[in-house]
């Protein structure tokens, strides 16, 4: 690339070959500061890419990233008016970027995308241009507002799951991903988790020992890749089948007991293969997947709040066969039941299975 003369004569004429070229080695970082959005997904980002730069900078080498704000005005408030954020340059006025995070919205997501949209030509456009684009925690909706994420996968924070994929039904969101990465674009899971995202990708624009080093100072976790052990399974309800919302109604109440598709369809008047495709289009999950879901999350609330071992939860929730427990119970949260039970309940902790 060749800077232009007006850009030259900006730094004064004085600027060496060497320095051109280290100029546009520098990778541009654009943080979208939207109506409505998280302060901390904003602040977050630009600290550790800020940070970075110092690292690297008191080890002897250039900064290597160009970190700037980026908004639809000048000035954007937040939380009521609480915090004022003030950009460094408008969307218009960016011509060319290289990474664009698009940080955590808060309050009425289909509010917030409206006041927003336009963010998305913007995106859209510099995606197109060669840029990389991450949503961080609920930013993935106004991600998938721009169309970017039809037919790719994505992440985001586990409780906006079902509202996530009545808004954007053509996205594949993977439950329990802390980072999904598709064709340039990036997501990550709920709340804090996006700070696994910005190692990842401090790793991918720098190297293995930046990123260390920056794990070491924001004191995060650089290998964590799943946020399944903090789901809540509430259910997806937001929906209009009567006959499977009394379904789920059943299976939640009874969890303990031997429930299966056949006694389901039967209890409800419905033809088993009709049942199972109605189960599924309603709630994401197969009648089976449904009904392992609830019993995990019962055993969850039990390893946290009792003294009970493994062998008596696995019994109170309806398993008989330890190690189908076991593997159901690590398949949902990613961790087995001792692991979790000792990372939830410190009176538990020591307690074996039987």
């Amino acid at each position: 690339m060749i800077l232009r003369e007006c850009q030259i004569r900006q730094l004064g004429g004085l600027i060496t070959t060497k320095q051109i070229i280290y100029l546009y080695d520098m990778k541009k970082v654009s943080i979208l500061v939207p109506e409505s959005a998280v302060l901390a997904a904003i602040a977050d980002p630009r600290y550790m890419f800020t940070a970075v730069n110092q690292f690297l900078e008191a080890a002897g080498k250039p900064a290597l990233f160009d970190v700037q704000l980026v908004g639809l005005s000048k000035e954007i408030r937040l939380n009521d008016g609480l915090f004022s954020i003030h950009t460094d340059r408008l969307v218009d006025e960016v011509e060319q970027t290289d990474l664009i995070f698009i940080p955590a919205l808060s309050g009425d997501l289909k509010t917030a995308l409206a006041i927003n949209k336009g963010m998305i030509p913007w995106i859209v456009g510099q995606y197109k241009n060669g840029a990389e684009v991450a949503s961080l925690c609920i930013g993935a909706f106004l991600l998938a507002a721009t169309g970017l994420l039809k037919g790719k996968q994505c992440s985001t924070h586990w409780l906006f799951a079902n509202e996530f994929r009545n808004m954007f039904p053509e996205v594949e969101l993977v439950d329990g991903n802390i980072i999904t990465e598709e064709q340039g674009i990036y997501s990550s899971g709920g709340a804090n988790s996006y700070w696994n995202l910005l190692l990842y990708l401090v790793e991918k624009y720098t190297n293995r020992e930046t990123a260390i080093l920056a794990s070491k100072f924001f004191a995060i976790d650089i290998d964590r890749s799943s946020q399944s052990a903090f789901v809540m399974f509430q259910g997806q309800k937001d929906h209009d089948d009567a006959s499977i919302k009394m379904a789920q109604d059943y299976i939640e109440r009874n969890f303990q007991d031997k429930i299966s598709v056949d006694q389901l369809a039967d209890k409800f008047v419905v033809g088993r293969r009709s049942f199972e495709r109605r189960f599924k289009k309603a709630t994401n999950n197969t009648v089976v997947e449904y009904i392992q879901r609830v019993k995990i999350e019962a055993a969850k609330r039990s390893f946290e709040t009792s003294r009970k071992n493994i062998t008596e939860v696995m019994y109170d929730v309806g398993y008989t066969d330890t190690k189908a427990f076991r593997d159901v119970f690590k398949k949902i949260t990613g961790l087995t039941p001792i692991e979790y039970r000792n990372k939830y309940n410190k009176q538990g902790v020591g307690l074996q299975a039987g």
